[in-house]
């Protein structure tokens, strides 16, 4: 099966690195794109590109019939599915062979075989791969689900067949919470997936999420290329990955791997597909499911194989046998990898949208080892550029930071400096969230299970309280109003003056005077804390002072009376406070507003209605997760300003509400 030009059916991350690797063997390459893309970097790094519909995904990269009219446009001959969107559907594999494209992924037999959870969890049991106790019966009905619930007992988990990511999954703890888990993993799963099908798998408790990469040909040959540990997981979506995993012995791996291998044969695979296991606290291990596609997570598994995952998918996708067999397949040092999300871990992990106002991976490169997984490459994939835009519409996973050590520590520190030296502004992300987890004592010691950091969340662990700015930065973030070298609001000809400045997303505040001379600036703080820089200038992004006989620099971004420090991977956005009163429309309670752009998932009241404070009024959806909104008071609702499936900008007002009187109030 020849072909020479490749159209990537995805986009973001995924879709430059599989151009770049199809470029590099010589294929020719097409991106396509939705009106909320039309300025990507995958678009621009292809050979061509072809518009596919509006931004939703629905309209867009979920449509089987723009996907292969701009493969005819262009002459395409092949298509790449990426991960996602229509990566692991069935009939999408067959359209691209029913309209003589290859189709570089498995069969459509082995997606359909993988792709539903409980067909799928039959073929291993055929198979002797060890699964866990569940429901996997064509019976949906609440009534069935919930006796089959009640007879596998807590804690258990709701999946969507067709799911994936943590789309449709709920984790229930009481018999009581089932109705409402149900309700909810359908919702997800029909808005995601288009299916709304669902399964019941006892939860193991305790749990590390350990995958294994399988790769097999049209030839018969099948192999696996070592584990994965996924455990650092936040509501079922993966945060760290790492190869080899820390818990996983010569033993362990080969077992995993012979049932892993055994999996892939038993439905005919072909290509390169990962299946996942949960192994329990006596390191057993049990079958979750089969992702029929490339993961999020195959940088790792290329560091310590040294193989490019994407060109074996083309060669075999060729018709070509695998280039390796099992004995000739190594690992070598430890790989980890984290997933920078445009999302708030300090306020919920809510996701975040808004302008990239700086984003130079290459900082983090430079002098650093790269291109062939090389002990101590720091290696960054990305979807975003500079003076982009992140929206609302898809994942909010923007890059992906890899790092390969000699051993775990080795890559452990390299990570750590990749993540304080490539910082990206604009738009709240978990950079620092992510740096302080890499050296958590659960983490380093390897103690964490699936659901560690949920448990955090519930606990109030500090390593979710937002990072706090000390004296210093303080001071720092004064002195740098007088170091802009446009747009200067004061001049330095004023002998001094006093201020105050706020901490976004905090309510601290604090009264600076600020002395300038030249290129010295004296700040003194409220607390009665001075600090002398001897010298301060900004050039080029980056905030350059020396202190104390030291010299040193800090990125900083300056906006009028707007100032950005980027310091140890953590961003504080401070800001000259007006000395007029200020109204947060945000917090009226008589108004609900959505935090993020998104989409109305689903709304549970009607004009009329009474509600109590804390009750859920309207779900939003955005970048994959559901945010309920809820009452701030009691009151009745005298209107509604959206409808279901209807879209929403952040700000906007969804609802308004008549506040009840209070009587207490003279």
């Amino acid at each position: 099966m020849t072909f020479s030009k490749i159209l990537i059916a995805n986009r973001g991350e995924i879709a430059c690195r599989v151009i770049r690797t199809a470029r590099a063997l010589g294929y020719r390459t097409v991106a396509v794109y939705s009106d909320a893309d039309a300025q990507a970097p995958h678009v621009a790094l292809a050979d061509e590109s072809v518009r596919i519909g509006p931004a939703p995904a629905a309209e867009s990269y979920l449509l089987t019939d723009a996907l292969l009219t701009a493969a005819r446009l262009t002459g395409a001959d092949a298509v790449h599915p990426g991960y996602g969107f229509l990566s692991e559907r069935a009939d999408f594999a067959q359209a691209c062979t029913g309209a003589g494209l290859v189709f570089i992924g498995p069969p459509a037999a082995a997606i359909t075989a993988m792709g539903d959870k409980a067909v799928a969890k039959r073929r291993m049991v055929e198979a002797g791969v060890p699964c866990a106790p569940g429901y996997l019966g064509e019976d949906q009905s609440d009534e069935c689900l919930l006796r089959e619930a009640t007879r596998l007992q807590t804690p258990l988990l709701v999946k969507a067949v067709n799911g994936g990511g943590g789309r449709g999954m709920r984790l229930v703890r009481d018999l009581a919470e089932v109705p409402e888990a149900l309700a909810g993993a359908r919702r997800e799963a029909t808005s995601a997936f288009g299916d709304g099908t669902l399964m019941l798998e006892r939860l193991i408790e305790g749990g590390r999420h350990i995958e294994i990469q399988v790769f097999a040909d049209a030839h018969g040959n099948a192999v696996h290329l070592g584990e994965r540990d996924c455990t650092a997981q936040r509501r079922r979506q993966k945060v760290i990955e790492e190869a080899p995993s820390p818990i996983v012995s010569p033993q362990m791996r080969a077992q995993m791997g012979h049932d892993a291998v055994a999996a892939a044969l038993a439905v005919g695979y072909q290509g390169a597909g990962t299946v996942e296991f949960i192994v329990d606290s006596g390191n057993r291990h049990y079958f979750l499911e089969m992702n029929t596609r490339l993961q999020v997570e195959h940088p790792v598994t290329e560091c310590v194989t040294g193989l490019d995952l994407v060109e074996w998918q083309l060669r075999v996708a060729a018709g070509e046998p695998l280039p390796l067999q099992q004995q000739d397949i190594q690992l070598n040092g430890h790989a980890i990898e984290v997933r920078l999300y445009a999302e708030d871990p300090y306020n919920g992990f809510a996701p975040q949208t808004g302008p990239v106002a700086f984003w130079r991976p290459e900082l983090a490169l430079a002098g650093r080892a790269r291109g062939q997984c090389a002990y101590g490459e720091i290696r960054i994939d990305a979807g975003i550029r500079e003076g982009g835009e992140i929206s609302p519409w898809y994942d909010p996973m923007v890059a992906k930071l890899i790092a390969h050590g000699r051993d775990r520590n080795d890559a452990i520190r390299r990570l750590r400096a990749a993540l304080e030296d490539s910082p990206l502004l604009g738009v709240r992300n978990n950079a620092r969230f992510l740096r302080d987890l890499l050296d958590h004592p659960d983490f380093r010691a390897a103690r964490m299970h699936t659901t560690t950091i949920d448990q955090w969340v519930q606990d109030g662990e500090p390593l979710l309280q937002a990072p706090l700015a000390d004296a210093h930065t303080w001071a720092l973030a004064a002195a740098a109003l007088v170091a802009q070298t446009s747009g200067t609001f004061r001049p330095n000809s004023v002998a001094a003056w006093s201020t105050t400045l706020s901490l976004q997303g905090t309510t601290e505040t604090q009264a600076v005077r600020i002395r300038p001379h030249g290129a010295q600036v004296a700040v003194e703080l409220a607390s009665g804390e001075a600090f002398d820089f001897e010298h301060i200038a900004w050039q080029d992004h980056y905030l350059h002072y020396r202190q104390g006989g030291v010299q040193r620099r800090a990125l900083c971004l300056l906006q009028g009376g707007r100032v950005t420090l980027a310091l140890g991977a953590a961003v504080f956005v401070f800001e000259e406070k007006s000395p007029f009163p200020q109204t947060d429309q945000t917090l009226d309670p008589r108004q609900l507003r959505s935090p993020v752009a998104g989409t109305v998932c689903a709304i549970s009241v009607a004009v009329g209605d009474p509600v109590k404070a804390g009750q859920p009024l309207v779900c939003v959806e955005a970048m994959k997760m559901e945010m309920w909104l809820s009452a701030r008071a009691d009151g009745t609702v005298t209107a509604l300003h959206t409808e279901l499936r209807g879209s929403v900008a952040a700000g906007s007002v969804l609802a308004e509400l008549e506040l009840t009187h209070d009587e207490t109030t003279p």
